[in-house]
Formats: structure tokens, C-alpha cells, sequence
């Protein structure tokens, strides 16, 4: 039998569960994923590969409306995510329905070799994921290219991956059978830290904050982890720091059990917060924590 490869892009509004379904799919934890909007702000790779073939998915940052120059930057590596790829798959969410910037991506992106993937099916009545798919079907998409599903649960994910395996084409295996995803231990660590602290925080600080490790350490039981929490405002480290450190050492307590499966050791963290005013518009400081390549 002919092997197979190919790469595709998750696209979507934010908070449609793009991150969940690369997850659920790659079947390991690789993007964080929480229930506030635009967590993602990198491209994030994972990788799927079984006997035949493998998937290369590309998890991108959620189309929106920019406000500063990292929105900016997001915006693009999500379109940028699309260029090359053997398939895209467009996640809508089904609480929510087909909205504007839905049609948008979609006559941006056009209707070939994409899939339009309606997810919280398990959140909704079933007229409501019926209406959704009579709104794409109004929109010229064929009845073939749509698929319903709940990444959360799993509902729907084996047939969505048969659908993708379709699409691929002859081609080699890029990456070995072990690996699910090619971003380095130093970015998951920092995305880990940062998703603990999207989960605990106050609704105005976490698009804020961005996580910088200072230093990783291993050894033969054990690894050290420095990490440091930059935002925005001295009132944001107040809240970040919390009482007496409660919350610090919250964040910091949650993100040590999931770096702990990262590294497979046991892991000491020291985490620290650092106020860097309006560092989502510095073009330096997007480099220095990963948003940004250098010109």
C-alpha cells in the first residue's frame, strides 16, 4: 500500500476548539486549550502518524479583529498556516452558529480541498447543527465536505480523520513515529505556564501576559524550571502575585503536574512576574518570547 502524507491547517474563529481538536486527534496534550478566546498565538504543530500514513497539523491562532500589533501578528500566522497545506479544516462552533467571520474566512479561503468542521455538537440540539449545515450548504459547500463533531468528547473524530486521510497524497514520512510535534520542550513549557494562568486569572489580565523560560535544567530525576510571567501593569502583578503568593503559586502548582508529564521527571518551578508596559506592541519583546521572527 502507497504511504501517504500531508499537512493541514485548523482554522477558525477564537475559542471554536481548534486546540482541542488537534489534541483529541494527535492524541496527546501538545496545545493548550481553555475557554477563553485566542489562547493560541503560535503556530503549533502535531503530529499524527499511524501505519499508512501521517498528518501534520498546523493549530493557529483565531481569526479576529486585531487591537495591538501581537493580534496583528496572530491574524497573519493563521493565514500564513493556510499557504501549502493539502487541506484545511475550517471549525465552527455549533453553540454559536455560522456567523460573519466565519463567511469571511471561507470566501477568503475558498472551497477547495477544505473541510467545514462543526464541533460541540454534544452542546446543542441536533436543529441547531442541522441549521448550521443548511447555512453551509447555502454558502455552495458540498454536502461531502462538511463533517459534525465534539473534539472534547471524541464524537465523530475516527470518521473526520478518514475523511482528512482522503485528501493526502503519495508522500513520505516527514517525522518519526514517536514524535507529536516538532516545537521544541522550551515553547510547550512556556505555553503549559501560560495556559495556567489563562485558567485562574481574571478575564482582563490573561491576553496581557506572555511566559518567558529563563532556564530549563535536567537531571537524572529531575528537572528546573525557571519561568517568568511578564504583563502589562503593576496592578496585573499585583493580581498575578495574589495574596501572600496564592495565586502565583497556584498558577505555578497546576503547570508543574503537566510539565511534569513534558520532562517524564519530577520538576521543580520557580516562577517570577516582571511588568513590561504595552509589550504586545513591542517589536522586540514579540521576538524575545517566540510571537515574532526576527526581520
Amino acid at each position: 500500500m502507497t504511504y501517504k502524507s500531508g499537512f493541514v491547517s485548523i482554522m477558525g474563529s477564537p475559542n471554536v476548539g481548534k486546540s482541542t481538536l488537534m489534541n483529541t486527534m494527535v492524541g496527546q496534550k501538545i496545545a493548550i486549550a481553555t475557554q477563553k478566546a485566542q489562547t493560541t498565538r503560535n503556530k503549533v504543530t502535531g503530529i499524527l502518524t499511524r501505519k499508512d500514513y501521517q498528518i501534520i497539523f498546523l493549530d493557529t491562532p483565531g481569526i479576529h479583529t486585531p487591537k495591538n500589533k501581537l493580534g496583528e501578528y496572530m491574524v497573519k500566522t493563521a493565514y500564513e498556516a493556510n499557504q501549502d497545506v493539502d487541506l484545511t479544516l475550517l471549525l465552527l462552533d455549533a453553540k454559536v452558529g455560522v456567523g460573519q467571520r466565519d463567511r469571511e474566512i471561507l470566501e477568503r479561503l475558498g472551497k477547495k480541498r477544505l473541510i467545514a468542521v462543526i464541533n460541540k455538537i454534544d452542546a446543542v440540539p441536533a436543529e441547531k447543527v442541522n441549521e448550521m449545515r443548511e447555512a453551509l450548504l447555502a454558502l455552495q459547500l458540498p454536502g461531502e465536505q462538511i463533517r459534525e463533531i465534539s473534539a472534547a468528547q471524541g464524537t465523530g473524530i475516527a470518521e473526520l480523520e478518514k475523511e482528512i486521510v482522503s485528501y493526502l497524497l503519495p508522500g513520505p514520512q516527514f517525522y518519526p513515529e514517536d514524535m507529536v510535534t516538532d516545537r521544541p520542550e522550551r515553547f510547550i513549557a512556556a505555553e503549559l505556564i501560560r495556559e495556567k494562568a489563562l485558567l485562574n486569572l481574571r478575564e482582563e489580565v490573561p491576553h496581557g501576559i506572555g511566559v518567558e523560560i529563563e532556564k530549563i535544567q535536567e537531571f537524572e530525576d529531575l528537572t528546573e524550571v525557571q519561568a517568568l510571567i511578564i504583563c502589562e501593569r503593576n496592578s496585573h502583578k499585583g493580581i498575578i502575585i495574589g495574596k501572600k503568593g496564592a495565586m502565583l503559586k497556584r498558577i505555578a502548582t497546576d503547570a508543574r503536574l503537566d510539565l511534569e508529564r513534558l520532562f517524564g521527571t519530577k520538576v521543580f518551578l520557580q516562577v517570577f512576574v516582571k511588568v513590561k508596559e504595552d509589550w504586545r506592541n513591542s517589536g522586540y519583546m514579540l521576538r524575545e518570547l517566540g510571537y515574532k521572527k526576527e526581520e
